[in-house]
């Protein structure tokens, strides 16, 4: 009986044995395998496979090392700038670039310091944040402003513009990219200048060639009048191109400075007067304008600049609409929680607006056959041009010369036509379907501004989108639900 409990006892421990081998085995097994190994020798004791994993790691750990230096020296020598900070927004690496754009200062790796200590960046310190709350890729454009603890040389120290690419890294640190936009931003301006330039060297040129045409246009017998007409219309359309270079690059240059005269203008009365001088244009194609919005809607912009971004949008949106069909404008104020637009089309432009001001909202929906879906992210990009799917009806259609018609501004007509109901929250695809007459024209300036025809060279949509954001505004572009192409321009009533 002692013999047997003995056996018993002895084959119980082996089992545990056994098992407790297997359980170890199976853990190395898993932890090995996240490395792309496995034990190769199950055969061996438990202490020859620990010792064999031991070894393992020990050959990885090497390896590794290596790898880790050899990324270090590729960091070190590659021509853009890289840093990296903890989860308290320590500086834990800075490569000589980074340190060489950011005019870093003694900088010790092994030392625990803020990053605001060693730079003094608001934009990089918010870039680091929003990157580690959001746990994604983030990118900004921003121009670095040396700071010096000498007095003497505070003046001394140049700004330079900056490209950061930040993205997250385990345990709550990040990793910043840093492009010099120096070169890029000095090779955009020498672009723009040489293009103002030759803009202005054109005009001269250009206003000889058109009188001493116009000056032949009478001269000449009817069969030969019809050359200088061409002619005529070439150089208007060439003196609008110059004209529209000029005002873009008038625009870009601008900059932060914002030379906006503002004052208080009735929204609704300058898409009536743009109208009236795009109507020449609607007419030949048989294209009403239906409104909805209210009478009188106040807004704080530069009057001439508003009437140059309604005139370029309606001036394309009369190029691609179908003859007969209407052009539609909805206006509407918004409330100021709405003032952030929607996340899900492209859109351009940006605002930070104070609590208490509303949001004009202007819709502009043309007949069409809307923007090419490939192409909605660039329609505000300088010299875009449309998809041939979307031109060929409009080249085809034979438009006469908007410069031929009448030469007196004819009366507003009957389909541009308002609502005073203050419901002003109704969907834009079914807004349309109510109207009300409009005040009559006499109460428009008693001189409509001359059109120009458009040079169709792609910088309309760009002058847009660069007046907008002079106002705080955003300008979208997307399809409409119910057909046709659809802006969107959102502008604060009250300026900053």
């Amino acid at each position: 009986m002692e013999l047997f409990s003995f056996f018993l006892g002895l084959a119980i421990g082996l089992g545990i044995l056994f098992l407790y081998r297997l359980r170890v085995l199976k853990r190395l097994n898993q932890t090995v395998a996240g490395y792309g190994l496995k034990i190769p020798l199950p055969n061996f004791s438990l202490t020859g496979q620990l010792t064999y994993t031991l070894q393992t790691y020990q050959r990885l750990a090497r390896q590794f090392e290596q790898e880790g230096e050899a990324w270090k020296q590729v960091i070190n020598s590659a021509p853009i700038g890289y840093l990296q900070v903890d989860e308290e927004n320590q500086l834990t690496w800075a490569n000589p670039q980074a340190i060489k754009l950011l005019k870093i200062q003694n900088f010790d790796p092994h030392g625990s310091r803020l990053l605001l200590e060693w730079v003094r960046s608001h934009e990089l310190d918010n870039l680091i944040e929003q990157t580690r709350n959001s746990q994604k890729p983030c990118t900004q454009d921003w121009v670095f402003f040396p700071t010096s603890t000498e007095v003497v040389n505070v003046t001394a120290q140049a700004t330079c513009p900056l490209r950061s690419y930040a993205f997250p890294l385990r345990h709550g640190q990040v990793g910043v990219l840093l492009e010099d936009r120096e070169e890029a931003v000095n090779l955009a301006q020498q672009r723009d200048r040489w293009t103002s330039d030759v803009a202005h060297e054109l005009k001269t040129p250009l206003t000889s060639i058109r009188l001493v045409a116009e000056t032949l246009q009478s001269r000449l017998d009817p069969p030969l009048r019809t050359w200088i007409d061409r002619l005529l219309r070439e150089v208007m359309r060439l003196s609008t191109l110059v004209q529209e270079i000029l005002d873009l690059s008038q625009l870009e240059g601008a900059g932060r400075r914002k030379p906006l005269r503002l004052t208080l203008i009735d929204v609704p009365q300058v898409i009536q007067s743009v109208w009236v001088s795009l109507e020449p244009i609607a007419r030949s194609k048989s294209i009403p304008l239906r409104y909805l919005g209210p009478d009188r809607l106040e807004l704080q912009s530069d009057e001439s600049r508003f009437h140059r971004v309604i005139l370029n949008i309606l001036d394309n949106a009369i190029k691609y609409t179908l003859p007969e069909r209407p052009i539609q404008v909805q206006v509407s104020l918004q409330d100021p929680q709405s003032a952030r637009p929607s996340q899900n089309r492209p859109q351009v432009g940006g605002w930070v607006v104070e609590a208490e001001t509303a949001i004009v909202q202007i819709d502009i929906i043309d007949g069409g056959a809307g923007f090419p879906e490939d192409d909605l992210p660039f329609v505000f990009e300088r010299f875009y041009r449309a998809d041939l799917s979307r031109t060929r009806y409009s080249l085809s259609s034979g438009i006469t010369d908007p410069m031929a018609g009448s030469s007196g501004y004819p009366s507003f007509p009957k389909e541009f036509q308002s609502s005073s109901d203050s419901s002003l929250e109704q969907d834009a695809s079914s807004a349309f379907n109510r109207s009300l007459p409009l005040p009559s024209s006499s109460n428009l300036p008693p001189e409509a501004p001359p059109f120009q025809p458009s040079s169709g060279s792609g910088l309309g949509l760009a002058i847009v989108r660069q007046i907008v954001e002079w106002h705080e505004g955003t300008v979208t572009a997307q399809n409409h639900p119910d057909g046709g192409g659809w802006v969107q321009i959102r502008i604060p009533q009250r300026q900053r």
